[in-house]
């Protein structure tokens, strides 16, 4: 009898279909695709569509870990044994489509296919060098520089092929929230980047390759907008009056 040949393993068939031990699921924006607190029992990659992983501490305000692009895999946690918790909150930001891979099944892929094996560890290298990026930006850079990084980030500049401009729906609350600052911040910032020609609302935000300078460089005219200036309320009648008698 022949010897049997063993079928080459290809990593991007792999992620784009079923098979044992994997499905794929349709999401909408905002659908969760699994808790914090809750069982780590499979490993997801987003095949299309934006999503991002929260946590919410006992104080109950969501805080923004990080963002989830086309190509990213998430909830790696559950590789690391049985009775492993969800640590963060995954849901959509935009309509999504991913594989979930059963834990058992990912691990068997780690074991006998080197290619995989290969992939999944650049990933995870990647996943923890853009981590410690978004720690010191969080640490060292003004407000302003990290929305415009976090802008950035969502438009995909820097990723291979043409960069894609308009970002996904996003709440100023949620950038807020996503770089520690308040919605009234934001709101400032983004008129100011808007005025000076660095993004542009049409139906959606569009972000242009000119918002580098603030992430590369303070090239900001006047003041450095991480505390922006409070403009003082135009005069009320009840104010110019209560003026007048002390004149």
């Amino acid at each position: 009898m022949g010897r049997v040949t063993r079928k080459p393993f290809k990593t991007a068939a792999f992620l784009a279909a079923e098979g044992p031990g994997r499905t794929i699921s349709n999401h909408t924006a905002k659908q969760i695709f699994f808790s914090q607190g809750g069982p780590a029992d499979a490993v997801f990659y987003l095949q299309t569509g934006r999503a991002k992983l929260a946590v919410t501490p006992r104080s109950g305000k969501e805080a923004t870990v990080t963002l989830l692009y086309t190509g990213d895999f998430f909830g790696e946690e559950s590789i690391a044994g049985a009775g492993t918790r969800r640590t963060v909150t995954a849901s959509a930001i935009t309509d999504c489509t991913v594989l979930r891979i059963a834990t058992a099944e990912i691990l068997r892929v780690l074991q006998k296919e080197h290619d995989f094996s290969t992939f999944f560890l650049k990933f995870i290298l990647i996943r923890g060098m853009r981590t410690q990026a978004d720690l010191i930006d969080q640490l060292f850079n003004s407000s302003e520089r990290r929305l415009a990084r976090t802008l950035l980030l969502m438009a995909e500049y820097g990723e291979p092929g043409a960069p894609e401009t308009l970002i996904p729906p996003v709440t100023q609350g949620t950038l807020a929230a996503m770089i520690g600052t308040t919605r009234s911040r934001v709101s400032f910032f983004m008129n100011r980047f808007r005025k000076l020609g660095y993004i542009h609302y049409n139906g959606g935000i569009r972000v242009h390759r000119s918002l580098l300078k603030v992430v590369l460089g303070d090239q900001l005219p006047e003041q450095n907008a991480s505390r922006p200036k409070l403009l003082d309320p135009p005069p009320s009648p009840a104010r110019t009056a209560k003026r007048a008698k002390l004149v």
